[in-house]
């Protein structure tokens, strides 16, 4: 039995009316001052001259350079920017905070020329971090966009934006699917399969020879379509998996640091803590002090 922990994550009132599309917020700081909390709306924030500040997405924790641009498109996607080794005295940050609807009978996602945006939407429920050279692609349209007084020139010129950055198939995913309980979409019959059985089963002790033979693979043939399709092998997805659902118990609950290991479905302390020293940057006694440093009760 666990213990469960206080909530403490701030859900954000955002500006935007029923009525509003989208609100642009570009101001220039000397601190990040702002604490974790999600919103209903989708979001791509910028941030520059800010290198040494700390992003947390879920449960992703990264120093950022000093050109940073991340969209995030899930209402239950905890996310700040922190402070850290950032000495700026002048933080440059551009917030785009917008509505899309999702209903693929009425959505505009739904025509074609809308497929990459939806594509790029759709993975963006677990953060998606942006290269350096999409960043300096729409850079100058960014941190324009708050000056354009037309409200339909001002949605044109962001959907361009998005647009734009709907090419960069290099973009990052930052929080686990687990972690942010993402579900799985899009996927073939049989990748879709596999990754349902090992959310499912992820506690216990799961084999390639095992996995390859729910769809009626040899062990070689399903490693191979496996890394095709998800650009990883076996063995690191199951990780991420077990690892995301740890991350989710350090924060939400009290349980011992061994408890959750176990839980989660590792066979040795020594290598889960390995294990997330070298996805998270930190040992799970630090994520967890990290995440309770970082929230406020609201």
């Amino acid at each position: 039995m666990h213990t469960k922990m206080e909530t403490r994550v701030i859900r954000e009132i955002t500006p935007l009316s029923e009525n509003d599309f989208m609100y642009v917020a570009d101001r220039h700081k000397k601190e990040f001052d702002y604490p974790i909390h999600i919103h209903d709306v989708l979001e791509l924030n910028f941030v520059a001259n800010a290198a040494g500040a700390r992003r947390v997405v879920g449960d992703s924790s990264e120093t950022i350079d000093n050109l940073d641009l991340v969209l995030i498109t899930s209402p239950d996607l905890e996310h700040v920017w922190e402070q850290h080794e950032c000495k700026s005295e002048d933080i440059h940050e551009v917030t785009v905070q917008f509505r899309i609807n999702f209903d693929m009978t009425t959505s505009v996602l739904r025509f074609k020329c809308y497929k990459s945006i939806l594509h790029m939407l759709v993975r963006a429920k677990h953060g998606l971090a942006f290269p350096c050279e999409a960043i300096q692609l729409v850079y100058h349209r960014l941190v324009k966009l708050s000056t354009i007084e037309d409200g339909f020139i001002a949605v044109q010129e962001f959907f361009y934006i998005l647009y734009e950055l709907s090419k960069f198939d290099n973009a990052r995913e930052l929080a686990t699917s687990s972690f942010a309980k993402i579900g799985i979409e899009s996927e073939s019959k049989r990748i879709l399969k596999v990754k349902n059985y090992i959310d499912e089963h992820y506690k216990e002790e799961l084999g390639l020879e095992q996995l390859a033979g729910l769809v009626g693979m040899t062990p070689t043939a399903f490693s191979r379509y496996f890394k095709q399709r998800t650009s990883k092998n076996i063995s690191e997805y199951i990780v991420d998996i077990r690892l995301g659902h740890a991350a989710r118990l350090l924060i939400d609950t009290a349980d011992s640091v061994s408890e959750i290991c176990w839980r989660t479905g590792f066979n040795t302390l020594s290598n889960f803590n390995r294990l997330f020293r070298k996805r998270k940057g930190c040992s799970p006694t630090e994520f967890r002090e990290k995440y309770q440093k970082t929230k406020v009760i609201i």
